[in-house]
């Protein structure tokens, strides 16, 4: 069988026709497989939905009880299978129940990534290099530029500048699915016992990771705090709410975001921050180049990011490869998309 018999780009994604299903598709379908959360791969309305129960719970918090008209949980290592072709699911490193979905069929195997990382990460399952005849890989991250610094040194800046500036309060933007949380670990991992600070917003899914068994120490809403009680405190917020009004209620706030782009001093200075972590859920460029290789692939499909730089890499390695160009992918959440939030006074 060719590969492109098993999985073919369609304007609704990877659509694999014997099957009978699409992989993290943009428009709704009958039967979807998700590799995760996050909303520009997670969306609501399809027909079916397959994908870890974590991934599902998400969903549900995200777009309420009827997101899809039926759901299946599927565990990590466990076959399935949905036609013509068997399916697993195997973790990521991306966020709390993110997956990586095996494709066989015919001896071919096709490994679709959705989102990785391939360091540690204490809030979800290691990523788990599962050998394939051809590997999708993301690539937001790839250009040799992107190489990301341990997370645990970008974590004792921040603790640094609390110690530096303790009459200010420190804001740090995270995207409310998977950042926050692995933030607010890193922070108790580096003996920060201190109550930790939450923007409305980032309240259900953190509670839900808790509901799982992260422990992520006291977390105390802001809502109702004192300005004055804020000093030299930490607050977990959504990117964007740390350049709005609601920043009033903070004495002289530091204001930080934790990304790989920080790695970027221009983006950094664009977004107005002071304290810039390079903190990524995504693999970098050594992350990527040792995953592709430990995989086996032979050949390597690349999407949503720097497609051209990766497949110029793979092709000086002997390996086939081609960017794919799928749509509606790489902007992962900003808002968080649960209820909850926080007013502006």
């Amino acid at each position: 069988m060719h590969p492109h018999e098993l999985l073919v780009p369609t304007a609704a994604g990877l659509c694999c026709k014997p099957g009978g299903f699409h992989i993290d598709p943009v428009r709704p379908v009958e039967r979807a497989l998700i590799t995760h959360g996050h909303s520009d791969h997670a969306r609501a309305g399809h027909g079916t939905v397959l994908a870890t129960q974590e991934t599902l719970d998400m969903m549900r918090l995200r777009y309420g009880d009827h997101f899809a008209g039926g759901t299946r949980a599927v565990r990590y290592g466990e076959k399935l299978q949905l036609d013509e072709v068997g399916v697993s699911f195997h973790p990521a490193g991306h966020v709390l129940g993110s997956a990586q979905i095996a494709v066989t069929c015919n001896g071919l195997r096709i490994v679709a990534s959705g989102d990785y990382k391939d360091v540690p990460d204490p809030t979800c399952a290691p990523f788990e290099v599962v050998p394939c005849d051809v590997f999708i890989t993301e690539a937001p991250f790839g250009l040799p530029v992107f190489r990301h610094p341990d997370a645990a040194h970008e974590v004792r800046k921040l603790l640094d500048s609390v110690r530096l500036f303790p009459e200010r309060a420190h804001l740090i933007g995270a995207y409310s699915l998977g950042k926050a949380q692995r933030v607010i670990a890193l922070l108790r991992a580096a003996g920060y016992d201190a109550p930790i600070y939450l923007h409305g917003a980032m309240e259900t899914i953190t509670r839900y990771y808790e509901s799982r068994g992260i422990a992520l120490g006291d977390l105390r809403l802001v809502r109702g705090m004192k300005k004055a009680d804020l000093a030299g405190t930490i607050t977990l917020a959504p990117p964007s709410a740390t350049s709005d009004i609601w920043t009033r209620r903070f004495p002289d706030p530091v204001t930080a975001f934790a990304s790989g782009w920080m790695r970027i001093r221009a983006r950094a200075r664009q977004r107005g921050v002071e304290l810039p972590l390079v903190i990524s859920d995504h693999a970098d460029w050594d992350g990527l180049t040792a995953t592709i290789k430990a995989t086996g692939a032979g050949e390597i499909w690349v999407t949503h990011g720097e497609e051209e730089a990766l497949v110029h890499w793979c092709k000086t390695q002997g390996l086939a490869a081609r960017p794919l160009a799928l749509v509606g992918y790489g902007e992962e959440d900003d808002e968080g998309g649960v209820a909850g939030g926080e007013d502006a006074a």
